[in-house]
């Protein structure tokens, strides 16, 4: 049986834990008075994954339509993986250890929503550790030479990225709709964040 609520298989959220993102839509959330720095940094955060992740995929696209030479490749792809991964590890690591608890303490009615972002957290984790698999064996691959042995890792580590960054920008749209309507409702200083 397929889990509907897994993070290939979600569209969104459960209209239950959604009632805060009814009072506090999106459109909202900028001019809010209780939109504080905290909330304004994380939010950040998301958006520079959401761009790297973006920057990443654009490189790796014009790199297999050759665009851009093997010998920049690396040099231009390799570092911005890796703190692309490490922070987004560590950002995740931050919320499981530090946030998601506040939450779920303020707001019992979510403890489901962020039982589900911590299991996210855990499949993005793994997901990660198969993109830096398969990304050393592409940069080896490139280092090596041989056009068809760099085009079958580029393929195999197209496909493990897809699947890291499109369940990543589900998991950032859920993990907000979630959180920053909760933050708006009681304030950060309330909820013990500032």
């Amino acid at each position: 049986m397929t889990d509907p609520m897994h993070l290939d298989r979600r569209t969104g959220l459960p209209e239950e834990w959604l009632y805060l993102l009814k009072d506090h839509p999106r459109v909202d959330w900028a001019s809010h008075r209780n939109l504080g720095p905290l909330t304004e940094f994380w939010l950040a955060r998301h958006n520079g994954f959401r761009q790297l992740g973006q920057t990443l995929d654009t490189l790796l696209v014009d790199f297999r339509e050759e665009r851009v030479a093997a010998k920049q490749f690396g040099g231009l792809f390799a570092p911005r993986l890796q703190q692309f991964l490490s922070e987004l590890h560590h950002h995740h690591m931050i919320e499981d250890e530090h946030y998601f608890p506040v939450f779920m303490d303020a707001e019992k009615r979510l403890v489901a929503g962020f039982e589900l972002l911590e299991g996210d957290h855990e499949l993005i984790h793994h997901r990660i550790e198969t993109v830096i698999g398969s990304a050393n064996t592409f940069l080896g691959r490139l280092r090596q030479g041989g056009k068809d042995g760099i085009r079958r890792a580029a393929d195999d580590y197209a496909a493990v990225s897809d699947t890291l960054l499109t369940g990543l920008m589900r998991h950032l749209d859920d993990e907000e709709n979630l959180i920053v309507p909760l933050i708006l409702e009681r304030g950060e200083h309330d909820l013990g964040l500032s």
